[in-house]
């Protein structure tokens, strides 16, 4: 008989779950395993088809998690499948430097030794990551799926809130969740206005080979037009997010293979040997984007929905998942007390939990990037001597080790490695 959760599309039934979620990406997935894990049913929407997420073909894009995020991965029951693609971050190193000219002699480098948790974090392809967590949501039998629709309309009550399909189909719950990115509809639909600005910048992520070994060592590059991080992955590949102006970047994204790479080159430099592309090369837009409020009636905001911030700092994901692992624990403990899931009160300690520390985010990414993306020489003098101080003294080091691994902060459980 023909499944409509494997339709998508549920003509007929009662369409009613506790939890509709909108937005297939990442964060969604996680938190409709989070939440079904823990009592709840939920409905997760998804504009793509299901075989755009189910691909198995490398396309370049990979993530940085931290250790924090890899223990949630792990307690929603997904770490066991992509943790033999994973590639632990062992070190990472950081510096100034000119396309061609190497890097600044004034560095800090963070060893993971130096905690007793362990790795730092891991890097992950998008295509292993993405497909164990439809594939886990496919298996819970709380989780309906609803592939290739997108939502047109959203109505709050005092009892739930409904949403229209884009085919005419409408689904009920007792909350709605944003998960829908940077541009949510979710948000815009409930009339959450956004602060932000446009970085003048542009991402160009590509993944490449090289002759050496990277020794799970994670570089950051401070380049004039913007940083360039260089993520080990395993084997000898490594993830390339690069920031340049927005026209430059565009310019180069437009070159064939051969004339990107001779770009990226003396950027990178030669400690690894002679580079090549593997996957796929990507460009997004860098900006500062925040929901004015995380919360509305009967609805949330989680990742970019919520927050958009530069990624110079690799906690783009982290942060999200961090709204994830906190809107769970939130809903659970309301729904073991018995109160409205949806209701302000309980939105309200979501919002509280997470607005301080995402602003702190935002403001730290913004200004690192301000900071670091230029070449001033007062101030490449003085973040050069800033830098030095930090790598020799070891408790402001082990501190920025700990940032770096998502272990500081008011965790959410799931982050700490426990259940909710």
């Amino acid at each position: 008989m023909d499944n409509p959760k494997d339709r998508g599309i549920l003509r007929g039934m009662k369409n009613t779950s506790d939890i509709l979620i909108v937005g297939g990406g990442l964060n969604g997935p996680a938190l409709a395993l989070a939440l079904a894990q823990t009592g709840h049913t939920v409905t997760l929407i998804d504009a793509l088809p299901r075989d755009a997420r189910a691909r198995e073909d490398f396309d370049g894009r990979s993530y940085a998690l931290a250790l924090a995020s890899q223990k949630l991965i792990d307690q929603i029951g997904v770490w066991d499948v992509v943790a033999g693609q994973a590639q632990p971050m062992l070190e990472i190193k950081v510096t100034d430097g000119r396309a061609g000219q190497g890097p600044s002699p004034f560095f800090m480098h963070f060893d993971h030794a130096e905690i007793e948790e362990g790795p730092m974090g891991y890097m992950i392809e998008d295509r292993y990551l993405r497909r164990a967590l439809r594939d886990a949501m496919e298996a819970e039998p709380a989780i309906t799926l609803v592939d290739e629709q997108t939502v047109i309309a959203q109505d709050a009550d005092a009892t739930g809130v409904t949403v229209t399909l884009a085919c005419g189909d409408s689904l009920r719950g007792r909350l709605l969740v944003g998960a829908d990115g940077r541009r949510s509809g979710t948000a815009e639909r409930a009339g959450i206005k956004r602060t932000g600005w446009d970085y003048g910048q542009t991402a160009l992520v590509c993944a490449i080979e090289h002759d050496r070994p990277h020794n799970g060592i994670a570089h950051q590059f401070f380049m004039p037009p913007g940083p360039l991080a260089i993520l080990p992955l395993p084997g000898n590949r490594s993830s390339i997010v690069w920031s340049e102006r927005s026209d430059r970047a565009a310019a180069i994204q437009s070159l064939d293979e051969e004339s990107y790479l001779s770009i990226l080159r003396p950027r990178f430099g030669d400690f690894m040997g002679d580079i090549r592309l593997a996957g796929d090369r990507f460009t997004y837009p860098l900006n500062l984007t925040l929901a004015n409020a995380f919360v509305a009636e009967r609805l949330a905001l989680v990742g970019d929905a919520a927050h958009g911030v530069h990624p110079i700092a690799g906690q783009g994901l982290n942060a999200g998942l961090r709204d994830v692992g906190a809107l769970a624990e939130v809903l659970t403990e309301a729904r073991r007390r018995g109160e409205d899931i949806a209701s302000s009160l309980v939105l309200d300690r979501y919002q509280q939990w997470r607005r301080f520390d995402t602003a702190s985010l935002a403001a730290a990414t913004d200004a690192f990037n301000r900071l670091f993306s230029n070449d001033n020489p007062l101030l490449r003098l003085g973040r050069d001597i800033g830098m030095g101080v930090v790598g020799a003294i070891p408790g402001l080091r082990q501190s920025f080790i700990r940032e770096a691994a998502g272990l500081t902060g008011d965790l959410p459980r799931l982050l700490q490695g426990r259940p909710i």
